[in-house]
């Protein structure tokens, strides 16, 4: 029996020790060695601290920042154990209600903004985590954040420029601008030399 059993017991051991435990071993690594950021989950910081992960969008609501996509993951906004879009139809009253209120709020917050809302900033994505905004929905916020913070407009869409992405080896995808970066990148401009810096949040920066 055991002679039968034999053969069966060396190669499930064999694969266990081959694919169970050398192959993670090797490729996690491998993944340290040559992509660090990327292994650990390409995290963002600020004065040592992790705040959000590149990939991944975070809730911003607070004027003086720049807002992201909507999110329609279940529990919590940008909730990355359980990514998913809205599943609702263009003629669903819940879609029509969300992009409504969606458009208040950013009217709301810059009344006097003539310009037309782009429609990535009132819509939610595919999978409720994207992390990027088109260069349009940036600039379309800049006189807000370049008000509240009192910097001056064009300032700010420089800043956008600096952190506009092209097309994926130039041919996949469109422009983007990822927003956490941004916004990092927009409080560092007027932290230079300061010790303070905004309140975090459990949703990350900006989130009143």
């Amino acid at each position: 029996m055991f002679a039968i059993l034999r053969p069966a017991l060396m190669v499930f051991l064999t694969l266990t020790i081959l694919t169970g435990v050398l192959y993670p071993l090797i490729v996690t690594g491998v993944s340290q060695l040559i992509f660090p950021t990327q292994a650990n989950g390409s995290l963002m910081g600020r004065e040592g601290k992790p705040i959000g992960s590149e990939l991944i969008g975070q809730p911003f609501d607070d004027p003086e920042y720049f807002w992201g996509r909507l999110s329609a993951t279940p529990d919590f906004p940008y909730n990355s154990a359980s990514s998913s879009g809205s599943n609702l139809g263009p003629s669903n009253p819940a879609l029509v209600e969300a992009v409504k209120a969606r458009v208040e709020a950013l009217q709301k917050a810059d009344p006097g903004n003539p310009s037309s809302i782009p429609i990535d900033l009132a819509t939610s994505s595919g999978s409720g985590l994207d992390p990027h905004i088109s260069p349009a929905a940036a600039l379309y916020q800049a006189p807000r954040v370049a008000r509240t913070r009192s910097l001056s407009e064009e300032q700010v869409r420089r800043l956008v420029g600096q952190f506009t992405e092209s097309r994926q080896w130039g041919f996949l995808g469109e422009p983007r601008v990822n927003v956490l970066r941004l916004n990092l990148a927009l409080d560092g401009m007027q932290d230079r030399g300061k010790s303070s810096s905004p309140p975090f949040s459990p949703g990350g920066i900006g989130v009143k």
